[in-house]
């Protein structure tokens, strides 16, 4: 195999990939192999017919589209190695000779990873970071936590309460006509939460168990449900059950409940100091997104279009990755949404371009500053893959090849080059 690369305008490059006959007629033949069996030829029994019979009636042409395809898949990865380009998108494949008996030749046009011009990174101004933890802070975790540790206790001597939680049936209509999704038995409601139309739970503040009452309601203009956007409704609800949260007090006892101290102070002051490196890790986050994007917006960066294409494809096989863990299919999303793909490549086209630019000025700062990726620091990127894996350090290692070790080593590089813009910021 040969691979000549020329070099084209906007980052991008032809290669011409050259394979030999032989490769080609092996390709062929595989082609025939698995097509033998689908071809008719009058007096012969399908997959009884030899190559040449079948070659000699219709043309050797006819394997040429899998041969091609066979050729292609085959070579493809190593031919972008081969040339030496730094490629970042999915190459675009043009075939320009096949026959037999001679080389079989196509072209991939690809983009290639564009200049960056850095403009001024190091020491760009960015809003400071408030870290401070208060005694409010303090006592919203510790008011988190005794709403966390709360009975329910059932109430049958009044009426619903804002922050109750029901048990209620209801049945909705649209001019005295039921509609579709508009009736529900037994469903637990907290009041207060917003779960149900605006509205709704505020007019249930009173209801006594066992007793219907009216709930009127109109529906948002942006519903969801077409045929419903911005009407009047009427539910009828009835209230079966009403339950309220009993708060534990705030005392020694809560706190040798919910955690391993004795007292409230020790308590208190191991909140206090979670919540301190929390905000402190949410500081430098914060730092470094900001710091980021400003080196960002000095840099001039030119993307091929077709490097923001391959990365906006990349975001929805991540996206349907995503949907596939929560047991949901990309077209069942697709057909429940009505969001075509394409709808959703151009939503997802500003984080993407976003993302490109992020990682390729991340890059740049690296190279610049000479950033370097210690042992130790790789050392331990492999200990936090080992424990996220619940493997052994020596296991991860044995699986890592040369590509993914450079692989690893980039993106802590990128990392270096993130807490570095952060590091040199000024804060105002």
């Amino acid at each position: 195999m040969s691979v000549k690369v020329e070099k084209q305008d906007g980052s991008m490059a032809l290669l011409t990939i050259e394979i030999e006959a032989e490769k080609l007629d092996g390709a062929i033949e595989k082609a025939y192999q698995k097509q033998k069996s689908r071809i008719n030829v009058p007096g012969f029994r399908k997959g009884k017919v030899s190559r040449q019979v079948i070659e000699k009636m219709y043309g050797p042409e006819i394997f040429y589209d899998m041969a091609s395809d066979i050729l292609i898949r085959e070579t493809i990865e190593d031919a972008c190695a081969e040339s030496g380009e730094d490629i970042v998108s999915t190459p675009t494949v043009d075939i320009v000779q096949i026959e037999k008996g001679q080389p079989f030749i196509y072209t991939a046009s690809v983009a290639v990873k564009p200049p960056v011009k850095l403009g001024e990174y190091k020491g760009v101004v960015i809003d400071k970071v408030d870290s401070e933890v208060t005694d409010d802070d303090v006592a919203e975790a510790l008011e988190k936590e005794r709403k966390n540790n709360a009975r329910q206790l059932t109430i049958t001597d009044r009426a619903v309460e804002d922050g109750d939680t029901i048990v209620l049936d209801y049945e909705g209509s649209v001019d005295g006509v039921p509609f579709d999704g508009g009736k529900g038995s037994d469903q637990t409601l907290k009041i207060g939460s917003g779960t149900f139309i605006p509205g709704f739970e505020d007019q249930l503040i009173g209801a006594k168990i066992g007793e219907e009452c009216e709930v009127n309601v109109t529906f948002p203009e942006d519903y969801h449900a077409e045929d419903l956007a911005g009407k009047a409704a009427v539910f009828k609800c009835m209230v079966n059950e009403i339950r309220a949260e009993e708060l534990p007090d705030l005392d020694d006892d809560f706190a040798s409940d919910v955690s391993e101290f004795e007292t409230l102070d020790e308590y208190k002051a191991y909140l206090r100091g979670e919540l301190e490196e929390r905000k402190r890790k949410e500081a430098q986050d914060a730092k470094e997104e900001a710091a980021i994007a400003a080196a960002v917006e000095n840099a001039e960066i030119e993307i091929p279009a077709p490097m923001l294409e391959t990365q906006k494809e990349r975001m929805i096989d991540e996206f349907a990755q995503q949907l596939m863990y929560q047991g949901m299919s990309f077209e069942q999303y697709s057909k429940f949404t009505g969001a075509t793909k394409q709808q959703m490549m151009d939503q997802v086209e500003p984080q993407a371009e976003t993302r490109i630019k992020t990682r390729l000025v991340l890059e740049a700062v690296a190279e610049a500053e000479k950033l370097e990726v210690s042992d130790a620091d790789y050392e331990n990127e492999l200990k936090t893959m080992a424990e996220a894996y619940g493997r052994e350090v020596d296991e991860i290692r044995k699986d890592i090849t040369e590509d993914v070790e450079k692989m690893i080593k980039d993106d802590l590089k990128v990392r270096a080059a993130a807490k570095f813009l952060a590091d040199n910021a000024k804060e105002k």
